[in-house]
């Protein structure tokens, strides 16, 4: 089963990684954050990649600045049955997390930027043998953000911003059985709208707080599904009919401060929480409305809590260390096996010349081991274990006009 995507410019930006974030949600929007743990990221605006944080960092800019980030996410997720024969390994691919960012000061008090990222994307990839496929499979969520916006700068210390979100997804999931063979084979795109705000407060040039919200938006897909259907038996699938799936993505809320404690040292931190709550189970129906998939997920509203420092070795060399403890956001099933997560950071930028600068960042995710219990059609309930870490590693370039 196979659909035409929409044609879509930045379709390029789509990710498609599992263990980088709970639930699945994307943070790697910069190099210069990951090398901080992405801390104080509402509030610090060292470069256009702020842009996907907070859009009233934008009122910081004096010249056009132009952002571009690669980052490679190399997860190592693996699946242990406590029954036999229900084991896994490597079931989540790695994956490029492309993004650009523009940032256009108009005059002292307007600016314009325009973002091109991704905030959510989960993969999962299990064998055709693998003998749990009727409830592991194939599963996809990826999307890709078009993200205009506009800042005003209220005085010298308040500045506020917001912007509008094109935000293309897509989604596959594909479910087979050795008795039936396909289960479920569904995949499908669409379009949505959202909108986003934020604030800073700069106390002094060496002190300032943010904070940024992203609105949910609702995640309407229309593809094609084969597989089985209320309307027949389990021996009479259906093929490629047109079908729907509807799911919200969450809202992010983010509170950030950056503290410059001496000429050569600084210390930021961040809070984000994310309504996991909003996005409930994965649906499709078909043009009748007859509900033809249903994979239960069970998330729950998470917490993300970052604390990164920055040492300003020279004029023209910035070191950084942090660490993040990120909140399990599902109950973790073969398709999304989520659990805590701890974030090793470090990164640097090297000022090239006073219009190039790159920065660098790498990070050790530990994701903790837990044990669940699935639902396997015409398998009964089984116990499984998952434990998945990940390196990622984050190159920028940076160019003021």
């Amino acid at each position: 089963m196979r659909i035409n995507k929409v044609a879509f410019a930045i379709t390029t930006l789509l990710a498609a990684s599992q263990v980088h974030a709970s639930g699945f949600q994307i943070n790697e929007h910069s190099a210069s954050g990951l090398g901080r743990a992405f801390a104080g990221e509402a509030a610090i605006g060292d470069d256009a990649a702020s842009l996907a944080r907070n859009p009233a960092l934008m009122a910081t800019f004096d010249r056009a600045q132009l952002s571009v980030v690669g980052s490679y996410v190399a997860p190592d997720v693996n699946i242990t049955g406590h029954n036999d024969n229900n084991s896994a390994s490597d079931v989540a691919p790695a994956a490029v997390v492309p993004a650009m960012y523009y940032i256009q000061p108009i005059n002292d008090e307007w600016a314009f930027g325009l973002a091109m990222y991704s905030n959510f994307g989960t993969g999962t990839e299990y064998a055709d043998d693998y003998v749990n496929n009727a409830a592991a499979g194939t599963t996809h969520i990826v999307t890709a953000t078009f993200n205009p916006n506009i800042s005003y700068r209220i005085n010298e210390q308040f500045s506020i911003g917001a912007g509008v979100s094109a935000i293309y997804s897509t989604a596959e999931l594909e479910r087979t059985s050795r008795i039936f063979g396909t289960v479920a084979d569904m995949e499908g795109d669409g379009i949505n709208f959202s909108w986003n705000i934020g604030a800073l407060y700069e106390v002094n040039e060496n002190n300032r707080f943010g904070i940024s919200y992203k609105h949910s938006s609702k995640m309407e897909l229309e593809g094609t599904y084969s597989g089985q259907h209320p309307d027949n038996g389990p021996f009479d699938p259906v093929k490629d009919i047109d079908g729907t799936m509807e799911n919200t993505l969450p809202a992010i809320l983010e509170l950030s401060g950056y503290h410059k404690l001496t000429n050569q040292f600084a210390v930021s931190y961040s809070w984000q929480y994310t309504t996991w709550s909003d996005f409930g189970d994965i649906l499709a129906y078909d043009l009748n409305g007859v509900e033809v998939l249903k994979k239960e997920e069970n998330f729950s509203n998470s917490s993300r809590y970052s604390i990164g420092t920055e040492y300003y070795a020279t004029e023209n060399l910035t070191l950084r260390v942090g660490y993040a403890y990120d909140e399990q956001a599902a109950e973790s099933t073969l398709s999304i096996p989520d659990s805590d997560r701890q974030w090793y950071t470090a990164g640097m930028t090297y000022k090239a010349t006073q219009s190039l600068s790159f920065d660098m960042g790498a990070a050790f995710i530990a994701g903790k081991e837990i044990t669940f219990d699935e639902d396997i059609p015409l398998g009964g309930t089984k116990t499984f274990s998952s434990k998945g870490d990940a390196w990622i590693y984050s190159a920028q370039m940076n160019y003021s006009f």
